[in-house]
């Protein structure tokens, strides 16, 4: 084997091994790429749910402040209260006191008096002082025991009673105490139970939406419906659709409320300490409800099918007060909300707005009802018509057969040959018979020939 073929050997077995490395290589390469592709995806897929985690979280956590703020309301109430029963209660035990001490000054008057009576009187009679005069003593001394013994009775009975009373009162004063204590500990659990369960932010969301809709006077299932999964509502990209409310009007036509809450933000500009972290939740704040905007904007009810529903779709924001100092804060949140075909709505203007729905249901069913009534008066005149028509038929049926009878009468009882002249002839001709002619038949127009 010469140089040359070595040569032809290593170098294709180098270019063989070459091939195979590549080929390696890029088997790998792909099988990495592969990995990186499904790393990637569940890194959004980690983000996405991540986005909805904290969504959810921000609404429940503004419900949360929303009953936090409602139970600290109740807490400054029960303090003040609590404060003016102990205010009370102290005043009672301070006038329970001054009334002891009139009790003994009263007491110790009485037994001054009467010991200087009973001094007096035996000074006086001592030198007489005898049964008798023991047993008159006794007479004079004994209405004065027993009104000093009733007035001891009932200053006993008074003092039992405001005893009792002080008790009963220290009593109500622990219960209020303790109910107040209770209060705070749960609405420092609603707040943390907001705060970190979205899910029960968004419950207690859709809970004030439906309180308003009862406050309003509509009725459900017959003015509105609740998250609407029977109506089975699709979009164009054929996925299902619940809004929270479907409000029904009149022509088969509706309107979509749907309840957002942001709560966490709100929250913490609340309770900012200084202005810095003031204006940076303030910001967080307005944000979340443009963000619940644009979400709500792009869910596009308006295109669902199976529902008649103008562009404009009401977003109802449960906490009153996160409301009002956002519209403050911010001069544009309803321009830029009503852009995106988006109505921002609280309990107060919501309410207004749905009973303005109720009056025109109201007005709704008055209209059907004159429209029934007119159709029924249409019946009626009709009916009228055609009862005028058999009327005037039955009328000219009853002439008709009046001058048929008119032509049998005549027939009968008119003219020479008339019935009853041939049959009266023939009675006279022998004919035998057991009944007798009506004379007014006799006498019409043939009488002459009967007499004949």
């Amino acid at each position: 084997m010469d140089i040359t073929t070595i040569s032809i050997g290593l170098a294709t077995g180098a270019f063989g091994g070459f091939l195979a490395a590549r080929i390696i290589s890029n088997k790998q390469l792909h099988l990495l790429n592969i990995d990186k592709s499904k790393l990637e995806e569940r890194e959004r897929l980690a983000q996405v749910e991540l986005v909805a985690l904290k969504t959810q979280s921000k609404q429940e956590q503004a419900s949360l402040y929303t009953e936090l703020d409602k139970e600290r309301h109740e807490v400054r109430v029960l303090s003040v209260e609590l404060a003016r029963l102990r205010e009370n209660l102290n005043s009672q035990l301070q006038r329970v006191d001054e009334q002891r001490q009139d009790i003994e000054e009263i007491q110790k008057k009485f037994a001054l008096q009467f010991e200087n009576i009973a001094g007096k009187l035996l000074e006086e009679k001592s030198q007489k002082f005898t049964d008798q005069n023991q047993k008159n003593l006794d007479q004079l001394l004994h209405p004065l025991k027993e009104k000093i013994d009733a007035f001891e009775k009932k200053v006993e009975t008074a003092y039992d009673q405001e005893l009792r009373d002080k008790i009963s009162l220290k009593e109500e004063v622990k219960k209020l105490f303790d109910l107040n204590s209770k209060i705070s500990e749960e609405a420092n659990n609603l707040a943390r139970a907001l705060k970190s369960d979205t899910k029960k932010q968004g419950n207690w969301g859709e809970f004030i939406l439906e309180r308003v809709l009862e406050r309003s006077g509509l009725i459900e299932g017959e003015s509105y419906t609740s998250q609407a999964k029977k109506m089975g509502l699709s979009g164009t990209d054929g996925n299902r659709y619940h809004p929270d409310i479907i409000i029904h009007l009149p022509e088969n036509k509706h309107l979509v409320i749907d309840s957002k809450v942001s709560l966490l933000a709100y929250e913490q500009w609340v309770n900012a300490e200084n202005d810095e972290d003031s204006d940076r939740f303030k910001k967080s704040h307005l944000n979340s409800l443009r963000n619940h905007v644009i979400e709500l904007s792009n869910k596009n009810y308006s295109q669902l099918n199976g529902l008649n529903t103008p562009e404009f779709v009401l977003l109802f924001v449960p906490i009153e007060s996160s409301f009002s100092v956002a519209v403050q804060a911010d001069h544009d949140l309803f321009g830029y909300a009503w852009d995106k075909k988006v109505v921002i709505v609280s309990p107060s203007t919501l309410l207004a707005t749905l009973r303005t729905v109720a009056s025109i249901w109201k007005q709704e069913k008055q209209n059907r009802n004159v429209m029934e009534i007119a159709r029924l008066s249409g019946d009626m005149y009709d009916k009228f018509v055609g009862f005028i028509t058999d009327m005037e038929q039955i009328d000219k049926n009853l002439r008709q057969s009046r001058e048929s009878y008119d032509k049998a009468i005549n027939k009968l009882s008119n003219g020479r040959g008339s019935l009853t002249v041939t049959a009266e002839k023939l009675k006279k001709l022998g004919a035998k018979t057991g009944k007798q002619l009506d004379e007014k038949y006799l006498l019409v127009n043939g009488g002459d020939e009967l007499s004949e």
